[in-house]
């Protein structure tokens, strides 16, 4: 079991490692827990005693202190070994930091203590897909009330944030609360055919107390309501999201040159000059393997750059202009489409490397492509590519959507 360093000064390099030893824990059993599909108690536990659930506190809040280029790589590395924890904890990263793009930073600051004092894993959704809850005024603050399909980590979450609208103008609004409340109950309609770990699923709230100052902020796409640096909360998802789909795209490959290296090979249709201790390879198999490659490379390319661009718009805050975080949001929907993009081809033609043999239950190489279209489905990446069109025809900057 990995546990957190004991050191206060943690570097950012020592993150990565923590996270790789990680995912060769997770990789060890994921087959068996993946097709077992339990809700994640267990991965959450090894993810909180590793303390990789701080990693984006800041250390003066009791956190690990570090910042978003490294949760993305940790985001990714996990994903590689186990899609569905990679996106829980890409869900938990980007939800723990709600209050610091929505809400003031005393509020931010509150928030961020007591999720590092207590280990918080956090969960919910803000995505726009579906009706808002209602928030409506009451003795004690407020009442929430209604249904959410889509919630990720319902039930496993120390914390929720979710959508809801004010009464009479329907203005949507970010809500921190506490699903051990009276009237949250987790629904059971969560059977998807992949992320079978990422506890996922549907929350009913009834009449569930919210507290004035765990009202976080408003989510309102209308001009001048949000700062451009809170709507850079949307690129951050969107790029949480293109890591997990690279990290998928990257474990499939990774134990299909695994599988072959292993004296598993498909066929052999051509003579060729034979590997050491092998059959002759496939030439069309060693072809698709390359452009493969390229397919995942080229889109981490583009990852890191929109990765660079937010990294320097958040260190700009409320100095950020307009048209800073339209550039950055535009490459945020790039890099997420590409990754799509990458993500839907490997799952679906890599094993062709492998052969009959990967039909196989016992590999679980099916989980990669499960996983992926489980999430692509979620997010279909033709919204971004017309996004993208619209900005390169019309200048038009992408408009305010959450992806979770």
């Amino acid at each position: 079991m990995t546990t957190a360093p004991q050191d206060d000064q943690v570097t950012a390099q020592d993150w990565p490692h923590i996270a790789r030893e990680m995912a060769d824990d997770l990789a060890t059993d994921a087959v068996e827990r993946e097709q077992a599909g339990k809700p994640p108690v267990d991965e959450v536990t090894r993810l909180r005693e590793s303390g990789l659930l701080t990693l984006l506190v800041p250390a003066e809040h009791g956190g690990a202190g570090a910042g978003w280029r490294t949760a993305y790589t940790v985001v990714r590395t996990i994903a590689a070994a186990d899609g569905a924890v990679g996106h829980l904890l890409g869900s938990h990263y980007f939800l723990s930091c709600a209050a610091r793009f929505f809400a003031g930073p005393a509020v931010a600051a509150r928030i961020e203590r007591e999720s590092a004092a207590e280990g918080w894993c956090w969960g919910g959704g803000l995505a726009s897909d579906e009706p808002p809850l209602v928030l409506t005024p009451a003795r004690d603050g407020y009442a929430l009330e209604g249904r959410r399909g889509q919630v990720a980590a319902a039930r496993v979450a120390d914390r929720l944030v979710v959508r809801a609208a004010r009464p009479g103008t329907g203005e949507p609004l970010a809500v921190l609360v506490d699903p051990a409340r009276p009237g949250v109950v987790p629904g059971n309609d969560g059977d998807t055919f992949g992320q079978r770990l990422a506890a996922r699923d549907s929350v009913e709230f009834d009449s569930v107390t919210v507290a004035a100052d765990d009202v976080l902020g408003s989510l309102s796409p209308d001009d001048g309501v949000l700062s451009p640096f809170a709507c850079l909360a949307a690129p951050a998802a969107r790029l949480f999201s293109a890591q997990f789909c690279l990290g998928v795209a990257e474990g499939l490959l990774a134990e299909v040159r695994e599988y072959r290296r292993a004296a598993h090979p498909p066929w052999r249709p051509l003579p060729r000059q034979p590997w050491p201790g092998g059959p002759s390879p496939d030439p069309y198999v060693l072809s698709a393997c390359g452009e493969l490659v390229v397919a995942v490379r080229s889109a981490s390319a583009l990852a890191d750059q929109a990765v660079e661009a937010l990294v320097r718009g958040l260190a700009r805050g409320e100095d950020l202009d307009d048209e800073e975080c339209a550039e950055t949001a535009v490459l945020a929907s790039a890099a997420e489409a590409a990754a799509f993009r990458a993500v839907e081809e490997v799952t679906t033609r890599a094993l062709d490397a492998v052969g009959p043999g990967a039909a196989a239950a016992r590999h679980g190489f099916d989980r990669f492509w499960r996983d992926a279209r489980t999430h692509t489905l979620r997010a279909p990446g033709a919204h971004r590519l017309r996004e993208l069109g619209e900005h390169f025809l019309d200048g038009a900057h992408p408009p305010f959507t959450l992806p979770l």
